[in-house]
């Protein structure tokens, strides 16, 4: 037996015939209708430090092993320490009406290899939260990875983080389970929610984001005709 001939009564994997590892994500600019993403930099601090100030409860941070950040200066020093890296790739969220970063995201545990890949650190302030740029970001951050290549695309976060978990499958993301006593963060067990979308997918999905975010989809006063959930419902493989 070989690994070309496998035994005949053990269930195997298809060949990855004609597949080849994709390269890193690259970490120019990607621009849509209501957002620009750029490479995250202490530039930044000032529109993001005075945005997340809108959340004076600091609940945006509840579920991230950083923040809340007691000062612009403080949050540059993060940004500066923590998010020049390759992985994770870290992104702000800029809201074209203004020109100001209002959000951050990231790409991490980038793997070619495998092609695999997984989106984080969604630090989302008020200014974007529940608008169209929120949505525009997370699909403009998947069109790069699978039109790169890419097989796979995680979301992970804590199992009690409900908001998250129903932003994941609202974009898309079907639920895989979930990791016991995974990490510690802050102190505190966490467990961990995997969801994730594979590129067989992915032209399902890009309709249903396309659809979404057309101008049609939403009425005179900004409401939404059709929810994305509703187009991407169909698409997941489980919902948790």
């Amino acid at each position: 037996m070989t690994d070309e001939t496998p035994a005949r009564d053990l269930p195997i994997g298809a060949l990855m015939t004609g597949w080849h590892p994709p390269e890193r994500p690259s970490d120019a600019p990607m621009a849509g209708r209501y957002c620009r993403l750029e490479r995250l930099s202490a530039r930044h601090a000032a529109d993001l430090h005075e945005a997340n100030c809108l959340d004076p409860d600091g609940r945006m941070w509840t579920y991230l092993p950083y923040g809340p950040f007691e000062s612009q200066t403080a949050y540059g020093a993060w940004i500066d320490s923590y998010c020049m890296a390759a992985d994770p790739m870290f992104f702000a969220i800029v809201d074209l009406t203004t020109g100001k970063a209002v959000g951050v995201a990231s790409y991490l545990r980038i793997d070619p290899a495998n092609g695999c890949i997984e989106v984080g650190h969604l630090a989302f302030s008020p200014k974007l939260q529940r608008t169209p740029a929120a949505t525009e970001a997370m699909f403009l951050m998947m069109e790069r990875v699978y039109d790169a290549g890419y097989r796979r695309y995680e979301w992970k976060c804590n199992a009690l983080n409900a908001p998250s978990r129903a932003s994941a499958m609202r974009l898309g993301f079907s639920f895989e389970g979930v990791f016991r006593q995974a990490t510690i963060a802050k102190g505190r067990t966490r467990d961990t929610a995997w969801y994730a979308s594979i590129d067989a997918e992915w032209p399902a999905l890009k309709v249903a984001f396309q659809t979404w975010l057309a101008p049609a989809n939403f009425d005179a006063r900004g409401a939404q005709r059709v929810s994305l959930r509703t187009l991407t419902g169909p698409i997941l493989v489980k919902q948790g």
